[in-house]
């Protein structure tokens, strides 16, 4: 595509019971990168991701995605694929069974795409515990699986190295390296500052709703 901006954010405004969460935000996201947004709790990270992926909608402003508007053109973007906050899962179903129920509202992905998946984050597809058993950096890692197994262009990670080990950190982080080498734009936010030296091409910091490119 000529122009390689995939994500165009202009002046979007969020406002909860009167309180600015995000003020007249302004940024442009290109395929084949990784981008870092970092700030501090409450700072108006979240909330701008759920912006992106059609969770939550500005005041203010537009939030562009592959050319059409969240919110006017389409409600979610297509081929975003997600992990924001806690992932919630059906306690009582394995992981397969899980992802496979998800998988099954849009029917884009078949089983063997989620297996393959689940062994890349580390998952076994054929355990059979339930994800109530899990331990958290497994349901970290189930939650990435869902994030990627439809194989999605844009990816949206907020805090995706949450509750997992060192060794579960350097595999995510090749992981993501590799989604970029295959021209994939990938965004997190993350309070880790090694994630976003080693990761990031472009890092933007939020304070206060303001959102500024520091390097």
């Amino acid at each position: 595509m000529e122009d390689k901006c995939e994500i165009l954010i202009e002046n979007v405004t969020k406002t909860f019971g009167g309180q600015e969460v995000l003020k007249t935000v302004c940024a442009k996201f290109e395929m084949g990168k990784i981008y870092g947004i970092v700030g501090r709790n409450g700072s108006g990270k979240t909330v701008l991701l759920k912006c992106i992926c059609g969770l939550l909608y500005p005041q203010a402003g537009t939030v562009t995605v592959g050319g059409r508007v969240v919110g006017k053109d389409v409600d979610y973007p297509e081929n975003v694929g997600f992990i924001i906050e806690t992932p919630g899962f059906l306690p009582r179903y394995s992981g397969l069974k899980n992802l496979k129920y998800l998988a099954s509202v849009r029917g884009k992905v078949k089983e063997d795409e989620i297996r393959k998946y689940m062994e890349l984050v580390g998952l076994n597809p054929d355990d059979k515990k339930h994800v109530g058993n899990y331990s958290l950096g497994m349901k970290q890692r189930l939650g990435i699986a869902q994030a990627l197994m439809e194989n999605p262009d844009i990816l949206i990670l907020d805090e995706p190295m949450n509750a997992l080990d060192n060794n579960g950190v350097e595999e995510m982080r090749t992981i993501l390296l590799k989604m970029k080498e295959q021209g994939k734009l990938i965004i997190i936010a993350s309070h880790v500052r090694d994630d976003i030296d080693i990761l990031c091409d472009e890092v933007y910091g939020i304070d206060a709703g303001i959102m500024k490119k520091i390097c």
